[in-house]
């Protein structure tokens, strides 16, 4: 650290030692602090920050030295393949090679092999130039066995990620430059990739089991890609429960069990997935069963009536005009993600189901909407305010939806 210096004394202690860098303080912004470092026969000037670890742009180091090693390596890089790297998206090997794109006997095939294979066998691009073949794309290969009949879209969840030794970008199947942060890292299917290479990928994200490790507060969609199921398997398992033994119960859905028997049903499924056991021998009281479904619906990241569509949905339920409003309805149910549209639909077929034993049940549809409506649907900013001012709109809009399920959906 050199104090307080202007950037010509730095130029003048850097000259001619290509890769020394200094600290300083600046002149012109007393309390500033800049990294001066030489490349390329030029001293580069950084703003430098601090808040637990070093950063000049969005990677933190541990140490100066090794946010200089990095900034080293990135500007050797783009000085001396700019062109290439500009071109690394142009003929992708994830088009050829990617397992979305496979056909199932060819993976068959190459599972196949790989067992007697070795390891490092090579694949071929459309220049016919042998490149490493990443062993991922074997793994990601093998995702495609299980045959996913309910091909729903899903964008990969992409963070960034530091790779413990030398890796290559499962897109474009260049190296991954860098010290620490060299790509992203899908967290549901473990696709590795350049950071900006991700803008290239498509929504193909086949989410991997062995990296879901709950079935509560996971995304809907990550949820039933990752078992190859229509729709969450607790949604299923509940209401079939519910439908054998509760449909006749006073307030279902209305009536609160125990908490504590809930959670249990909770960790049941977290642990065992679509092998939990909730029958009657364990939980006697159905209100345990329909509390965990509503428990599901509520720990959602994304509700089942996304956020994006929420307030679309709030101003159809605000029309007046009750065709109009359905037809409204109707036009915004279909922006709805596949998965959360699916979900939906069975839920209003068993809602309906529980209004049919109204003289039972003592449950109509503007009954469950009371229920329903905070529980399918949330407002995208957190405001109490916005929840309190749209809860007769919620309410009105799973009624609608249960009174005209077999016309909506």
């Amino acid at each position: 650290f050199h104090g307080i210096i202007s950037r010509e004394q730095a130029d003048e202690i850097l000259a001619g030692v290509e890769g020394a860098y200094i600290l300083r303080e600046s002149q012109r912004q007393p309390g500033c602090y800049t990294l001066a470092l030489r490349f390329g026969n030029q001293t580069l000037n950084y703003r430098l920050f601090y808040d637990g670890k070093h950063f000049v742009g969005e990677k933190r180091f541990e140490s100066i030295h090794d946010l200089v090693t990095d900034g080293l390596i990135t500007l050797y890089i783009e000085t001396k393949a700019s062109e290439y790297i500009s071109k690394m998206t142009t003929n992708p090997i994830y088009e050829h090679i990617g397992y979305a794109t496979l056909l199932r006997e060819k993976v068959s095939r190459r599972l196949s092999r790989s067992k007697n294979e070795s390891r490092k066998a090579s694949v071929t691009s459309e220049e016919n130039t042998p490149v490493e073949k990443i062993t991922s794309l074997v793994r990601r290969a093998a995702l495609t066995q299980n045959d996913n009949h309910f091909n729903y879209e899903k964008a990969h969840n992409f963070k960034v990620h530091t790779f413990r030794g030398p890796h290559w970008c499962e897109y474009c199947a260049n190296f991954m430059w860098g010290l620490i942060a060299q790509g992203v890292r899908c967290s549901d299917c473990g696709l590795n990739v350049h950071k900006q290479c991700s803008k290239y990928v498509p929504n193909d994200c086949q989410p991997d089991l062995k990296r879901i490790k709950r079935v509560y507060c996971c995304d809907l969609t990550t949820l039933v890609k990752a078992h190859n199921t229509q729709r969450p398997m607790v949604v299923d398992s509940c209401i079939r429960e519910i439908e054998a033994r509760g449909l006749k119960s006073e307030g279902l859905y209305r009536v609160s069990g125990f908490t504590e028997h809930i959670e249990d049903v909770k960790m049941a499924f977290d642990r065992d997935g679509d092998k939990a056991d909730i029958s009657a021998s364990i939980y006697p009281d159905i209100n345990i069963i329909a509390g965990a479904l509503k428990l599901y619906f509520r720990d959602l990241p994304i509700p089942v009536i996304t956020y994006d569509t929420y307030s679309k949905f709030i101003e159809a339920a605000k029309i007046s005009n009750p065709d109009e409003r359905l037809e409204a309805i109707h036009e915004v149910l279909m922006l709805l993600p596949a998965a959360h549209y699916e979900t939906l639909r069975y839920l209003m077929i068993h809602l309906k189901k529980v209004t049919l034993h109204e003289k039972e049940n003592f449950m109509n549809a503007e009954n469950l909407g009371i229920v329903f409506g905070p529980t399918l649907m949330r407002p995208p900013e957190d405001s109490t305010l916005a929840t309190l001012n749209d809860m007769r709109y919620q309410k009105l809009i799973v009624q609608i939806l249960i009174e005209n399920e077999d016309v909506l959906f």
